[in-house]
């Protein structure tokens, strides 16, 4: 018993080395049979259209108009929430001088506008709801503090099954109330998460504050937050914003569509979030922010004078070329699967960036932000062969505007998440309404039947050579 203690499960033992070898060689498929069969990889076809797989009233990713000729040609893109263009709804909030963000969380789940009277009561549920078990934060959130705010989130919902005694009633009215108590609760995970992983593996202070139920969301956020919990105006203005763009984009993104498949199994509400938490820590969904402020940071190491035109071309040209930052050859934050011209997420974020940096003094960030916008698509469409156009997406300025919140970079998609829960909310009670099949997309096998040969007759496989010692 005592060697199991003492043992690193953690290592990567030569015995896995060579299985996993093992795996690699005999899991391979010809590239050639995806196009034999018409596979649509990653549910799009060549041209990066997703395939249909559902009906939603819930949002609308418009990328695409009719030509006169009938062609779909790429526009310029638009987000509509429950037909509302997104951009109305923010120059409305903005109109009045009012937080945006619980609106928005009414309309998605509900398919209307509130009048005042509704707005109202719903935003005193959120503020009621905005509250976790008694003894949870010590219990569970500061006894085994983890190193990933996401997986931390995960295993607090889970967890939050525990507490309810109906937590496995997928009746409306219940998936309802549990659904907005996660909303509620998700600033709070999300931030109580990060108190503990900053003190207990970074050192730092442990501070925690009391949620306040009469604030907006955004204003909790920072509330919660910053150990003196002051915030300007702007501040939670901007992050505000940010909530609302990123709590819908469409029933086909990958966190969503997990939604979509977790809930057409019948299961219960805190197993779909934890699914769909765990889709949307992938760098190539909710991360990608955070890969946007490195970028930055790393052009700002490499490139002496900012306002140079030539240095900075050169080196965004390195960074295509897989010869600088992390030698993968993207530009991260530029290009998007639907949107070509324009993502109207990053353009409406842009209005509102050079303000804030104006408050912060980082007019020169934002300038480099905008002149590596420009130039990096410039090189982008000369270099790569792309059947429609790039530009700037959401996640291109998000990451800055957070940077300059003083949000530290371990919230960036915790928060992303935190804005999304309402999203994945609309979906799966939409998916119960309409009580479609179970979802199961097909996989053609194409290993040949082979005969059965017994134990004894068996020899190592090369080139592994069987599984050594340890």
């Amino acid at each position: 018993m005592q060697a199991m203690k003492d043992r690193d499960f953690s290592r990567v033992t030569p015995a896995i080395e060579t299985l996993a070898n093992e795996a690699r060689v005999n899991g391979g498929i010809d590239p050639a049979l995806y196009d034999t069969y018409s596979v649509k990889r990653g549910l799009r076809d060549l041209q990066g259209n997703g395939v249909l797989t559902g009906l939603t009233e819930i949002s609308e990713v418009h990328a695409k108009e009719k030509a006169p000729d009938g062609t779909m040609v790429p526009c310029h893109g638009k987000l509509f929430y429950r037909g509302y263009n997104v951009e109305d709804l923010i120059n409305g909030f903005i109109a009045d001088n009012r937080f945006g963000f619980e609106e928005t969380t009414y309309l998605l789940l509900f398919g209307a506008l509130p009048s005042q009277k509704e707005l109202t009561a719903f935003r005193r549920i959120l503020g009621t709801y905005r509250c976790i078990p008694p003894n949870f934060v010590r219990d569970i959130i500061m006894k085994k503090p983890s190193r990933d705010i996401m997986n931390a989130m995960a295993r607090s919902v889970l967890m939050l099954y525990t507490y309810d005694t109906r937590a496995d009633d997928i009746s409306l009215p219940n998936v309802l109330r549990q659904c907005l108590q996660l909303i509620s609760e998700f600033p709070l995970l999300a931030v109580y998460n990060y108190q503990a992983y900053h003190h207990y593996h970074m050192g730092g202070s442990l501070i925690i504050h009391e949620p306040d139920q009469t604030l907006s969301t955004a204003e909790c956020i920072l509330h919660l937050l910053r150990p003196d919990q002051q915030y300007t105006a702007l501040e939670a203005q901007l992050l505000d914003l940010a909530l609302i763009l990123h709590a819908e984009h469409g029933g086909g993104n990958n966190s969503t569509f997990t939604t979509h498949v977790v809930t057409s199994s019948g299961s219960d509400t805190y197993s779909t979030m934890a699914a769909s938490l765990g889709s949307l820590k992938g760098p190539k969904h909710g991360g990608a922010n955070i890969m946007v402020v490195r970028m930055f940071e790393d052009i700002k190491t490499n490139v002496k004078d900012w306002s140079n035109e030539a240095e900075l071309t050169a080196y965004i040209d390195k960074i295509l070329h897989k010869e600088a930052f992390d030698r993968t050859g993207l530009v991260y934050g530029m290009g998007h699967a639907i949107y070509s011209l324009s993502d109207p997420r990053a353009q409406i974020f842009k209005r509102f960036v050079e303000k804030l940096s104006c408050e912060k003094g980082r007019q020169a960030e934002y300038r480099l932000y905008a002149d590596v916008e420009r130039i990096a698509a410039r090189l982008i469409a000369e270099q790569r062969s792309i059947y429609k156009g790039v530009s700037a997406n959401v996640d291109f300025y998000s990451g800055f505007v957070y940077s300059m919140l003083g949000l530290p970079l371990e919230l960036f998609t915790p928060l992303f998440a935190t804005a999304r829960v309402v999203g994945w909310s609309a979906h799966r009670m939409e998916e119960l309404i309409n009580a479609g099949k179970i979802i199961r997309p097909a996989y053609k096998n194409v290993q040949q039947h082979r005969d059965y040969i017994p134990l004894k007759k068996r020899h190592p496989h090369a080139p592994t050579h069987g599984i050594p010692h340890e």
